[in-house]
């Protein structure tokens, strides 16, 4: 399996800790399980985190029935994450 980790292109999700204008600074993000494709690294502080000079990607995703996971991996060409009833997912979701 050759592949790239998919970037974070914008998220939504303002009062997160890692995002600042709408770019997540966290080093990779995990998302979901098999029920929801939410953003595990959502992270609502205080406390700003990650590195400003870091644009996240999709370190691993437990969303097995998206279309875009192989092998727990993210294959999308980047990825947006939302608000979704009170916390963040992934809207690059795709059921398979």
């Amino acid at each position: 399996m050759n592949m790239s980790m998919p970037k974070i292109s914008n998220c939504e999700v303002t009062d997160c800790s890692y995002n600042s204008n709408k770019k997540c600074h966290a080093m990779a993000i995990t998302i979901g399980d098999s029920s929801c494709a939410m953003c595990d690294t959502f992270a609502r502080m205080n406390k700003k985190g990650g590195n400003p000079a870091i644009i996240a990607g999709v370190g691993a995703c437990k969303s097995d029935n998206c279309k875009f996971n192989d092998a727990l991996e993210c294959t999308a060409s980047n990825v947006i994450v939302g608000m979704h009833s009170n916390h963040a997912d992934c809207k690059t979701f795709a059921a398979r």
